[in-house]
């Protein structure tokens, strides 16, 4: 006999909101990634055998404090950057969590709605789950930011990446809260301590099964983090001081580094007007037998486009023996996912009139291809990334070859101040290098610039809001994960585990609650 829906109290709903909010504690900054599981699993308290509309609102309430505080950065930008009142700010920002919180929701409605009795069964919702982290990570461009694999970056569970990928990770975290709730009710013992003990032997078998091997070469890395305040990194009055402070901050690198690497946008002048300074920068690179690469905003003066780009000064190759650079080079790279309101804004005839938020400077770019070759840079094959992109593991699959020695990743995170997002932001970028077993490094403006190696260990950084120069050494590696071949087909593999999902849906019935109607 299958049990009678339960009824839903206020009460239950705000557990639900508590749950989701204590996630925070769970990413970085604080990064406590065992707090995930009983949180998850309070949840479920709520959630399970709740029939479908209380479903919805329990996802929607877990999901809304999921969000709210652990975007909360995200306000910053908004009353800060943005010209608008913090009132206006934290509305916002409350909209943005309540549109996020919308994917769990119909994950656990989806889970109550395909049952017989239409009410939740559990061991539906970590398919359903990865199905809903799919839609969000692809809709309006997408916004993959907390999914649940991130909180597990310095917890056993970090040893699946290099197979299953943050994606996967979120699949087992899911699966593995299932499992816990359903021992302390005290049902399907077996299975579920099977589900855990499959967890336990995955995560030492990845451990202990490593695909990519040191190469035994090492490469001196330089990375400047100039520190400029975000309201003057557009002050016409400012651009000469800010370029002449990135030079003599590199002035005495180029002898002892391989590799130099400024942020995002460094260079505060349209690439056409800036020549005069780049073939300097690229004339004393070669000279000294280095590198250096750097964002600029480059025009495209045929097209009447702009781009955020980066662009490569100095030794290309270890044979050259003058600079490489030229304006329109092809070892360049254009970013292809551009952040809404930040760097292009939809239905602009519109927006733009209304606030200063949507008429930002720098936000009227042109999309990047989505596949681009490799910058080379002193015969490192670089795949790189600009800001947000590096939450996007697909994008990166694309970009990667059978010879890419790097990840590279620049960003500005001026525009969110003291918050949680820079943290976040650093470890989604630990996340890709682990999943695609290469060193990564990230510069950024005012922080958290850091070489990552190819364990997603962060072995050297710059605090936020210091001028300062990191130094290091990094190892190169070679040999690809298991993740990293079969990430291009994502998309595809989501569909088709969906399709076996409510195709075999009877079967999972059957194995996970042989005892039930449901």
């Amino acid at each position: 006999m299958s049990q009678c829906p339960k009824q839903s109290s206020k009460r239950h709903f705000l557990l639900s909101f508590l749950a989701g909010a204590g996630l925070v504690f769970a990413y970085a900054p604080f990064s406590y990634w065992f707090i995930a599981f009983p949180l998850i699993t309070i949840w479920l308290f709520m959630l399970d055998k709740s029939p479908p509309k209380q479903a919805f609102w329990h996802g929607l309430t877990f999901g809304f404090g999921w969000f709210a505080t652990g975007i909360s950065w995200v306000h910053v930008s908004i009353a800060q950057f943005g010209g608008m009142h913090l009132v206006l700010s934290l509305l916002l920002m409350l909209l943005l969590c309540l549109y996020l919180a919308i994917y769990p929701g119909i994950a656990a409605w989806l889970s109550a709605k395909l049952t017989t009795h239409k009410q939740v069964n559990l061991y539906t919702l970590p398919f359903l789950w990865l199905i809903s982290e799919w839609l969000r990570a692809h809709l309006l461009t997408g916004f993959p930011w907390l999914s649940f694999g991130y909180s597990q970056l310095d917890g056993p569970l970090s040893t699946l990446a290099p197979v299953i990928g943050e994606t996967g990770i979120t699949f087992v975290v899911v699966l593995c809260s299932v499992a816990l709730y359903k021992l302390m009710k005290g049902k399907q013992l077996v299975t579920n301590l099977a589900l855990i003990f499959v967890t336990i032997v995955g995560c030492f078998y990845a451990t202990n099964n490593s695909q990519i091997n040191l190469t035994g070469k090492q490469i001196n890395v330089a990375l400047v983090q100039g520190n400029i305040k975000q309201e003057l990194r557009w002050d016409e009055e400012q651009e000469e001081n800010i370029i002449d402070l990135y030079i003599r901050l590199t002035e005495d690198l180029y002898k002892n580094h391989d590799l130099i690497l400024w942020p995002e946008a460094a260079i505060p002048r349209l690439e056409p007007l800036a020549q005069d300074y780049l073939y300097a920068v690229d004339k004393q690179a070669m000279e000294q037998q280095s590198s250096l690469i750097t964002g600029v905003i480059n025009y495209d003066p045929d097209a009447r486009s702009f781009f955020n780009r980066l662009v490569v000064l100095g030794r290309k190759h270890a044979m050259d023996t003058e600079g490489d650079y030229f304006f329109r080079n092809p070892n360049h790279y254009n970013k292809h996912h551009l952040l809404p309101i930040g760097e292009f804004v939809p239905f602009q005839e519109l927006l733009r009139p209304i606030a200063p938020l949507f008429n930002l400077p720098m936000s009227s770019f042109s999309r990047g291809d989505y596949v681009q070759d490799n910058i080379i840079a002193n015969d490192l094959h670089i795949a790189p990334l600009i800001c947000f992109e590096v939450a996007f593991a697909k994008q990166l699959a694309a970009n990667m070859t059978n010879r890419t020695d790097l990840l590279l990743t620049v960003s500005n995170d001026a525009w969110f101040g003291d918050s949680h997002g820079p943290h976040q932001h650093l470890d989604i970028a630990r996340m890709r290098a682990l999943e695609f077993g290469r060193p990564m490094l990230r510069g950024t403006n005012n922080g958290i610039t850091a070489v990552i190696d190819h364990k997603g260990q962060v072995i050297g950084e710059i605090p936020q809001f210091e001028e300062a120069i990191l130094s290091t050494q990094v190892d190169l590696v070679t040999g690809k994960t298991t993740y990293s071949l079969w990430t291009k087909s994502l998309d595809k593999i989501v569909m088709i585990l969906f399709v076996f999902f409510i195709l075999g849906y009877k079967t999972i019935k059957r194995l996970f609650h042989p005892n039930s109607s449901l």
